[in-house]
């Protein structure tokens, strides 16, 4: 009954909204730091940071041991790949990072605390995870985008090498090259230097821009507002069945069942008479 209501009491801390705020507090105070650390400071400032960093950290693990204890089932815990990514970050974050072997890797680690940010907040949870589900179908417009690189650097290489080779020399820097154009970085002096031996030249230019620029980011974007757009709905619907709230389908078939109901009633009515 104790360790019972011992987790409640965690649970609700867990489930505080003042304790996400503080969390969220300082992992920026620690994005903060991370930042200042990079500046020349006194021996003063120094000392202040260490000590701020340690308490930090020591925040953090009493953090993660509020959320495993708050856990009903403890094996759940770490079947959630956030609960793994904060417990990694945090543990690897005792390492000192003073001068020892292990003081790059610390501070390394340090940095990506910003991170867990993604993991307090579900918004960014959300987008992060529309983001790598969205993955597999932007494999496929990449390797299609590589595609029409290849084919432009090649033919880019072969007919402007000899106006700059540096820029088109060969089919690797020919591709940088398109990279810079399809980013409009300058591209119009790239074109402009071409159309002085071919003055049909800008065909090119602008062929491969409508494709690479307009027509495959497009199709990029529009990948990942479908899949977000799917996450946005699974989301909703695992909130009204935590909730309890019936879901549009339930609502729906209920609906049928009331028609069904009503027909039945009908039929009745009609042979009856």
């Amino acid at each position: 009954m104790q360790a019972s209501s011992i987790q409640a009491k965690f649970i609700k801390i867990r489930s505080n909204k003042i304790f996400e705020l503080i969390v969220i507090t300082v992992i920026i105070f620690s994005a903060l730091l991370v930042g200042a650390k990079t500046y020349d400071m006194s021996p003063t400032l120094i000392t202040v940071a260490k000590v701020l960093d340690w308490a930090i950290t020591v925040f953090f693990l009493t953090e993660i041991t509020i959320r495993f204890i708050a856990e009903p089932r403890k094996r759940d815990f770490f079947k959630n790949f956030w609960n793994v990514f904060d417990t990694l970050i945090v543990f690897i974050s005792l390492i000192p990072a003073d001068d020892t072997d292990m003081a790059i890797i610390a501070r390394l680690v340090r940095v990506f605390r910003v991170l867990r940010m993604i993991s307090i907040i579900p918004e960014l949870r959300l987008l992060l995870t529309s983001l790598v589900k969205a993955m597999p179908q932007l494999g496929y417009v990449m390797l299609l985008m590589f595609i029409i690189f290849y084919i432009y650097a090649a033919i880019g290489s072969t007919l402007f090498e000899t106006i700059n080779p540096v820029l088109w020399g060969d089919i690797t820097v020919s591709m940088l090259t398109l990279f810079r154009v399809m980013t409009f970085e300058d591209w119009t002096d790239v074109m402009y230097e071409t159309m002085e031996v071919y003055p049909l030249s800008w065909i090119f230019y602008l062929t491969f821009i409508f494709l690479s620029a307009f027509a495959f980011l497009n199709m990029v974007i529009g990948i990942v507002v479908n899949v977000m757009e799917q996450e946005n709905a699974n989301a909703r619907k695992e909130l009204e069945i935590e909730s309890g709230e019936p879901t549009l389908t339930d609502l729906a078939n209920q609906m049928s069942q009331i028609q069904a109901q009503i027909n039945q009633l009908l039929d009745a009515k009609n042979k009856s008479s």
